[in-house]
């Protein structure tokens, strides 16, 4: 069999399943390494398969019932995602060129088909006759929820309107897709003038840096470059010029882009009778309204503001002891500032603990606590071929049996997604077919000669995006293609994942995995202790400064884009809601891809922050992966999936709806032993 049929007979049966006993030996989607033809032929396979399963639905001509209409429709839901994941994950991670290129015009293709679907009239119809009163709960909230969707895609419009609303969203997603390719391709660089410049930096990063055949050093916008760089060099001439290039990637292409891309939205906005985007898109949230977005923001510049002016303050000072006249800050000094004070107040030097994390013990150690805390097994498939030879499969199992697959594609490579984040690669439906899942990052690679140690925030991160991976698999054991895993109205998305950071936090979590590369000595409890109350201090300033992304996100969205001026909104935000001076010349809206992908739905991080801190009290702090709590989180939250509101999903956990409290307990941390007369080493300030 050629590779070609090899693949797609893998990848079909992968994505076709009909039994329990096919579904525990699905093959990795990546069965064989296919060809773009391969590829392509996959992606358009699904699409069709789609559209019969849409036309049995309508074909149906005596009385509905979820065996005829619901379940076709939800096979239809199943293929089109299918074919959505793999061309958006392959857009992303694919290391050619041109394969990427075929996979943003699949993404093209598996969109329009997607709101193909989302306009269908006759489908719509369809479910708006269908009988579910005698259903289970799940099935029945499906249905309803399915129903809000089709009149928020305009279903219920003239055909007319339909049509234009089918042409606007097809546009809205070469905007999309435009907007993250431009930046993914735009990685820049900035010479190393003189290598003094690199002062400050770790060894290791030095080693990573010598001088190319033209004798010059170059740091680049990646990641794994530009973090340290902007936190450890000395030089603020180096940290200013890779700050402008970080800030102006997509510039100015990505200016018309987004200026284009807010006009598609607002015109399908008002052409569904909303007064704006902003508006539009929170109408399936659990926020509900663009109005309650604005009082949501000012709820948290409230409980910022006071913490962020006193760490400004500190920042300040520490500026002043080298630029005596010194009364601002420009936003480029934070990390560098921010590092100089943990160590001058905190006794904290955040290169001490990289030692303690390299790359492989914190992959282990991450497996191992999530193992525990959600009471499953990992089991690395070897030798599973994947889109690049870095990457790793793995089978979830829950007392046993498979329940799931995630891969990990882990390092930066050219053209790769340059962020951090989850990707979903199938949908988990009970009986039919395994959910699977790639985290996509791009933390320094382990070589013979280098353990790939990564810095405190890469941990954090790395935490963050598995409590992704792990709500997607445990939520994707529903029966419903429409309701399983992540797919709870989307400003829900990211509270278990920022609640897992919070295991970062914990001695007795790091202690099981951060030991010293060379020593194999454990994490000292004393230095776990400073660690964290370093790591508190910034915390303020943090979230003001996502603040000025959720007002941005939401400003440039909540009125006619024409009244907008892109960079006097960025400045504007930045201004009202950070205590810093913002850098002239750098255009970052042009940059920050979630201005395409969560538009004005940027708050969803800082909502989710105030719905992860009040479920994280619910554990208990002096052993976070003990009593009953964890498997309570798992079955209250996780495994519900979409098959509930989210709003119902945190009372049933908390008792109650979520407050500001432990947010605010959270951003004060820092200051909580100086307040209750504690010994503090920065007390007096």
């Amino acid at each position: 069999m050629s590779s070609l049929s090899t693949f797609l007979a893998a990848f079909v049966f992968a994505s076709a399943l009909t039994s329990t006993a096919q579904v525990s030996a699905q093959p990795p989607i990546w069965a064989s390494k296919p060809d773009v033809a391969a590829f392509e032929k996959t992606v358009k396979d699904h699409i069709a398969g789609a559209q019969v399963s849409i036309a049995k639905v309508t074909a149906v001509k005596g009385s509905r019932n979820i065996e005829n209409t619901l379940a076709p429709f939800d096979d239809a839901v199943r293929q089109l995602n299918a074919a959505s994941y793999l061309a958006g994950l392959m857009q992303q991670v694919h290391p050619d060129a041109p394969f990427r290129d075929k996979a943003t015009d699949m993404v093209r293709e598996a969109s329009a088909a997607q709101t193909a679907l989302a306009l269908n009239h006759e489908v719509y119809e369809a479910l708006t006759g269908l009988d579910v009163s005698r259903a289970n709960d799940a099935t029945q909230y499906y249905v309803k929820r399915q129903l809000l969707e089709f009149r928020l895609a305009g279903v219920d419009k003239d055909e007319a309107t339909r049509t234009k609303l089918k042409k606007l969203n097809d546009q809205l997603t070469e905007e999309q897709s435009a907007f993250d390719r431009n930046i993914s391709d735009d990685q820049k660089k900035v010479e190393v003038a003189d290598v003094k410049e690199l002062d400050g930096l770790p060894q290791d990063y030095l080693d990573h840096h010598k001088p190319g055949a033209d004798g010059k050093i170059y740091i680049t916008t990646n990641y794994p470059d530009y973090i340290p760089a902007m936190t450890f060099a000395k030089s603020p001439e180096l940290r200013t010029r890779l700050y402008i290039a970080f800030n102006t990637r997509a510039y100015p292409k990505n200016r018309d882009v987004l200026q284009s891309m807010m006009k598609t939205r607002y015109e399908i906005a008002t052409l569904l009778g909303y007064s704006s985007w902003a508006d539009y898109n929170a109408a399936d949230k659990m926020i509900r309204s663009g109005e309650k977005i604005g009082d949501f923001i000012q709820k948290v510049d409230a409980a910022s503001h006071p913490i962020a002016q006193r760490e400004f303050a500190m920042l300040l000072a520490e500026k002043q002891k080298t630029e005596p006249g010194a009364n601002n800050i420009i936003d480029f000094e934070n990390g560098y500032l921010s590092e100089i004070v943990r160590r001058s107040q905190f006794n904290f030097d955040s290169q001490t603990v990289r030692p303690y994390f390299p790359y492989a013990r914190v992959e282990k150690g991450i497996l191992d606590t999530a193992s525990t805390l959600f009471h499953v097994t990992f089991r690395q498939e070897q030798g599973a071929i994947a889109w690049d030879p870095s990457v790793e499969t793995w089978d979830v199992l829950d007392r046993g049996k498979m329940i799931g697959r995630f891969y990990l594609d882990m390092h930066p490579r050219p053209g790769k997604f340059s962020h951090a984040e989850m990707a979903p690669v199938l949908d988990g439906i009970a009986g039919k077919q395994l959910p699977e899942a790639t985290l996509v990052c791009n933390f320094a690679a382990p070589t013979a000669d280098d353990p790939g140690l990564m810095d405190y925030d890469d941990v954090v991160t790395f935490f963050h995006e598995f409590g992704h991976l792990m709500h997607h698999i445990l939520g994707g054991q529903q029966q419903w293609a429409g309701i399983t895993g992540i797919s709870m109205e989307s400003d829900f998305g990211e509270a278990p994942s920022q609640m897992l950071e919070e295991w970062m936090h914990s001695p007795q979590v790091l202690a099981s995995f951060a030991r010293h590369y060379k020593t194999n000595e454990p994490i000292p409890a004393e230095l776990v202790e400073r660690m964290n109350r370093a790591s508190a201090f910034g915390r303020g300033i943090w979230v003001a400064r996502q603040n000025s992304f959720t007002a941005l996100s939401y400003d440039i969205y909540k009125q006619k884009p024409e009244d907008v001026d892109l960079d006097a909104v960025t400045l504007g935000d930045e201004k009202k809601y950070t205590p810093y001076t913002p850098l002239e010349g750098t255009h970052m809206y042009t940059a920050f891809g979630h201005l395409a992908g969560y538009s004005s739905a940027y708050y969803t991080y800082l909502w989710d922050k105030v719905i992860a801190e009040d479920f994280f009290g619910q554990f208990d702090q002096q052993n976070l992966l003990a009593g009953p709590a964890p498997m309570r989180y798992r079955k209250t939250v996780l495994e519900p999936g979409g098959s509930v509101s989210a709003n119902k999903l945190v009372k049933d956990f908390l008792g109650r709806e979520q407050n500001m409290n432990a947010l605010q307990k959270w951003i004060g941390q820092e200051f909580e032993s100086v307040a209750s007369g504690g010994g503090s080493q920065h007390a007096a300030h």
